[in-house]
């Protein structure tokens, strides 16, 4: 049995989220192909996440163990370690991620439990893990000139890839906000890929 988080960053309702639209779709084919897999949604909008408050990180250097994984903040790094496979679902924002999500990648980026240091520099924990990013963008970011400004998606595989995350796939439908693109087409085409993609996770 695997532990699946699905990490949820968009502020809109549900129901009126386009990216959700597809994680929700790979979800339930996901747990239609391995039913026995627990699935832990967390919604950080839900969670009310705040940014790391000022004065805190020295205490959270004596947290460890069981404390640590009821601690109000390093419980999450605890749960990002112990989980086997990872979907984030965020639109890009001002070409970056939605700063919550940011506040969360803080917040589970903690050296001694997702990552460590050594003699060599950084070494993941997180090791033999796989990830999907799913990603909704306005304007068109597979190709220059905006691939270069993208730091949505590049942002998330390198902070997961330092975590020790190198199976890392990104499902992106671009151009939803061009006025000329039929919407509906691209989200059908973006949740098709996101649904096969669910048969090999």
């Amino acid at each position: 049995m695997s532990k699946v988080l699905y990490i949820k960053a968009n502020a809109k309702p549900e129901g009126e989220s386009r990216t959700f639209r597809i994680s929700d779709s790979l979800i339930h084919k996901y747990m239609e192909i391995h039913p026995e897999d627990e699935i832990t949604v967390l919604d950080l909008y839900e969670e009310n996440l705040q940014f790391l408050p000022k004065g805190k990180l020295q205490e959270l250097r004596n947290v460890a163990g069981d404390e640590g994984r009821n601690h109000p903040i390093l419980k999450y790094a605890y749960q990002f370690l112990e989980a086997d496979k990872y979907i984030i679902s965020e639109p890009i924002w001002n070409l970056g991620i939605p700063a919550i999500l940011k506040a969360y990648i803080d917040y589970v980026a903690v050296g001694g439990i997702t990552f460590t240091y050594t003699a060599h520099g950084p070494v993941g924990m997180c090791k033999n893990k796989k990830a999907v990013n799913i990603i909704t963008r306005g304007g068109d970011y597979s190709s220059e000139p905006m691939e270069s400004l993208e730091m949505a998606d590049k942002y998330l595989r390198n902070i997961f890839h330092f975590m020790g995350i190198t199976d890392f796939t990104t499902v992106a439908a671009d151009r939803l906000d061009v006025i000329t693109e039929n919407t509906e087409e691209i989200l059908h085409t973006a949740i098709e890929e996101a649904e096969e993609l669910a048969m090999a996770f």
